[in-house]
């Protein structure tokens, strides 16, 4: 059983390390679902998809001008011209013509079947078009105009092969990949219609704290605006979430406890609640009704974050339980539960953002054992660490371009070392 922490402290934390050891030990991708080809971009592929079809499935015109066989174009120029017996017209969509013999050609447009027997486009640009009676010699039966070549086409030139963009069969998506447009396009190109991919988590945000007052509000005497669930909602929406769910809890036993009951998400996100205060439930709470696997660690800022599991049926639900202070609440999402959110989804666990490396302008300042979430500001390649580092100033995440971690085997970096960013901006 657990140690009741409020107004006691914790006697030891576990390393973020080992935290994270657990959550990947214990969290995986979710199921497979299937969605239709225009929805699938931004879903994470659940297995390889393989082409229904060639693209482009028929031999078709890359150009606006006249099929033919190359070789009745040859010896071609401006001054003296190859007459060819115009025998028909074919154009996108509508359909196709007989062979065509050495001698014709056909007016065709872009995208549309190469008759049988051509071999080549004449472009438009080189081609004089004129009426049959100016023909030195006698026409087949089904000519209905004279098309003068004035350059020679080479077979193959201005044809899209069979297969040409993508063959029957081929592999187009590897399984893990996130979807992006021109993925959906190709699966679109080869007949896909449903598209395999993994299921998104739905995530609920339980805001405990009766001093907060919802977003929006102007807060008066003691309250304070509520902007972790803002935070928190916008972070789960960018790692995959397929929805975010808030709800106000009060400090009471009794309503943590019937909100935490009542989530059927995949994953609860409790803000608040967390720490040795007297009114500091959630701990508690998780442990009655499931597990609790983490609580407290060695991170600065961030100490009483944990974690846990709650068994629903046949699924288990991940619940966090996040630091009220924003900045606290902020490093515990990004260094625990964002990269769980992601993982749920299918997509990779590391930190989503650009990294950047920097030379360290000013000491960056650690304890060994511990991990230090450090907020900097880059100016050209050179990282200084934010000076304000209170918990609760939220507005320090504002003015810092990004944050530096210090793993727990450091003591900091002295000015002059060379180290990697997280950027808060793409």
């Amino acid at each position: 059983m657990m140690r009741d922490v409020r107004m006691k402290g914790f006697r030891s934390r576990t390393s973020v390390p080992n935290a994270l050891a657990i959550l990947e030990g214990r969290t995986g991708r979710l199921p497979v679902e299937s969605v239709h080809v225009r929805e699938c971009v931004g879903r994470v592929a659940a297995e390889p998809i393989a082409a229904r079809i060639a693209v482009p499935h028929f031999a078709r015109a890359a150009m606006d001008g006249y099929a033919l066989q190359g070789e009745s174009t040859f010896g071609a120029n401006a001054y003296t011209p190859v007459e060819l017996f115009v025998v028909g017209e074919v154009r996108a969509g509508r359909g196709t013509l007989p062979p065509i013999g050495k001698g014709e050609a056909v007016r065709i447009t872009t995208g549309a079947p190469v008759p049988e027997g051509a071999d080549a486009v004449l472009m438009a640009e080189y081609a004089e078009e004129v009426p049959l009676d100016e023909s030195r010699s006698a026409p087949p039966h089904n000519a209905i105009a004279i098309v003068r070549a004035r350059e020679a086409v080479a077979p193959g030139k201005h044809v899209g092969r069979v297969g040409e963009d993508v063959p029957a069969g081929m592999s187009i998506v590897s399984a893990g990949r996130k979807l992006r447009p021109q993925d959906a396009g190709v699966l679109a190109s080869t007949g896909i219609s449903s598209v395999p991919v993994v299921r998104r988590p739905s995530v609920r945000v339980l805001i405990t704290g009766d001093e907060l007052v919802e977003p929006g509000n102007i807060p008066t005497e003691s309250t304070i605006v509520d902007s972790n669930s803002v935070m928190l909602r916008a972070l789960a929406l960018r790692d995959g979430a397929s929805d975010v769910e808030i709800e106000y809890v009060r400090d009471a036993r009794e309503a943590v406890y019937t909100a935490m009951r009542g989530a059927t998400e995949d994953v609860i996100l409790v803000s608040g609640g967390s720490s040795v205060g007297p009114e500091d439930h959630a701990p508690l709470v998780l442990e009655e009704l499931g597990e609790v696997a983490v609580h407290g660690v060695a991170l600065r800022p961030a100490s009483p974050t944990g974690f846990g599991f709650l068994q629903k049926g046949m699924s288990t639900q991940t619940v966090f339980l996040l630091p009220g202070n924003p900045v606290s609440c902020l490093c515990a999402y990004e260094i625990f539960a964002g990269p769980t959110v992601r993982a749920l989804g299918g997509r990779s666990r590391a930190w989503p953002h650009r990294t950047r490396r920097c030379t360290v302008a000013a000491k960056i300042v650690s304890e060994l054992g511990r991990t230090d979430y450090t907020r900097v500001k880059v100016e050209g390649d050179r990282v200084t660490p934010i000076m304000t580092s209170g918990a609760s100033i939220l507005s320090s995440t504002t003015r810092a371009d990004g944050v530096v971690i210090v793993d727990e085997g450091h003591e900091g970096y002295r000015e002059g070392e060379e180290i990697s960013v997280f950027l808060y901006d793409d």
